[in-house]
Order: C-alpha cells, then structure tokens, then sequence
C-alpha cells in the first residue's frame, strides 16, 4: 500500500507564494515520476508539473517561469514551489506518483490553494 500526503496549501493574496510538498509512503521500492495536478471548481483535472526519476521537468505553459518543482529521493518527497500567484491557479492540487517497473499511479487527498485577487 502506498500513501501521499500533501501539505502547504492556504490562501494567499496575488503575487504571492506557496509551497506545496507532497510525502509518500508505503510500499515504495522506487518512483518513476512525480508530478502535480490542480482542479478548479467546475473545472476539469489539469496537469501542473511533473518531475522524473532523472531529473528532468516539464510544465504547463500557464506556470512556465512561476512554479518550480523538485524532489528528494532519499525521502520520497516531490514539492512545488509557486512563485507570482494568480486567481486563476486557485483549486485543489493533487499529488500524484508512477511507481518504476510496475507503472502503477497513486494520488494524493489534495491541498487546497485559494489565490485572492
């Protein structure tokens, strides 16, 4: 079993910033990507971020140069810094990871971000 727990979320006035972190746990030999995701109300799931085992990144257009994300291996934790908030990234963030060998995917509960304008 595998369990994420999110963290960081909370409300912030435009142009600040947050930073979120997300922990796993459980039966983890090793995690291929870990990535985050946001859902506004009535909207549907969309991609945030993700980061791969190596390293490397990639981001929605609508967060290029305002949101970092980064891991810890050793700890099984990815965070996402967000810099230069907008009302428009208001929603629920969820965490999610691919497990290595098996691709198996597990989501976190989310955190909730409210940016007031």
């Amino acid at each position: 079993q595998v369990e994420l727990v999110e963290s960081g979320g909370g409300l912030v006035q435009t142009g600040g910033s947050l930073r979120l972190s997300c922990a796993a746990s459980g039966s983890i030999f090793s995690i291929e990507a870990m990535g985050w995701y946001r859902q506004a109300p009535g909207k549907q799931r969309e991609f945030v971020a993700v980061i791969l085992r190596g390293g490397s990144t990639n981001y929605a257009d609508s967060v290029k140069g305002r949101f970092t994300i980064s891991r810890d291996n050793g700890e099984n934790t990815v965070y996402l810094q967000m810099n230069s908030l907008k009302p428009e990234d208001t929603g629920n963030y969820y965490c999610k990871i691919v497990l290595r060998y098996i691709a198996r995917e597990y989501w976190g509960q989310g955190t909730q971000v409210t940016v007031s304008s």
